[in-house]
């Protein structure tokens, strides 16, 4: 009879409120002063930190092609490539340069698949001239790529980048910053999707 009534009233009371809520320094860790990687009116910013030579990288593409997908309109997903020096830096170059020529879409999984699948790029000890070299046999001109890569306009989106990241604490990628006022944490790719749509609806709601 205990036991019954002991069932009774966990069917009838209502849950825990915020019992499968995120937790601050478990799931998200917030970072003083964050700001946006590229702010705009009425959206949240979900910026991902990544890097082409990161096989967690490639892996998880997938998963944040399927979640940006879903996302209403005022989410708003970056990409921002991480400047950790050497080959990293190169690959960001690349990735700023396939978007001021406007390249990116047609070349973006095409350099994940070259370095994790092909092998036609190198994950490590990659030159800039390795890198022109293959953006060209995906039809851009590779003299004009490699121009780009050095450009002032790449110089200053990798400062932008490098910046960011040190500023949201990151150390490694894949790595997703919400609002640019919180890292994401959470151990399993389930859990770091739940935090930030906790993150993102939380920042929604205090904007209004």
């Amino acid at each position: 009879m205990k036991l019954r009534f002991a069932l009774m009233l966990m069917l009838l009371l209502p849950p825990l409120a915020h019992a499968a809520d995120p937790v601050a320094g478990v799931d998200y860790v917030e970072i003083p002063d964050g700001k946006p990687f590229a702010p705009a009116r009425g959206k949240v910013e979900v910026a991902e930190v990544f890097g082409y030579s990161c096989i967690h990288c490639f892996h998880f593409e997938s998963e944040v092609r399927a979640w940006a997908r879903r996302q209403p309109a005022h989410v708003k997903f970056t990409a921002v490539p991480a400047v950790f020096g050497s080959y990293w830096t190169s690959y960001a170059r690349a990735y700023y340069a396939a978007e001021s020529l406007g390249v990116l879409d047609q070349t973006h999984d095409a350099v994940y698949r070259a370095v994790h699948v092909s092998g036609a790029l190198p994950v490590q000890n990659v030159s800039n001239a390795e890198i022109a070299s293959f953006y060209g046999t995906l039809g851009v001109d590779p003299k004009r790529f490699a121009a780009a890569m050095q450009g002032k306009e790449v110089d200053g989106r990798i400062e932008r980048a490098k910046r960011f990241a040190l500023d949201a604490g990151v150390e490694g990628t894949p790595t997703l910053v919400v609002a640019g006022k919180y890292r994401v944490t959470a151990r399993t790719p389930a859990d770091a999707w739940r935090t930030v749509d906790y993150l993102t609806a939380r920042e929604r709601a205090a904007a209004k």
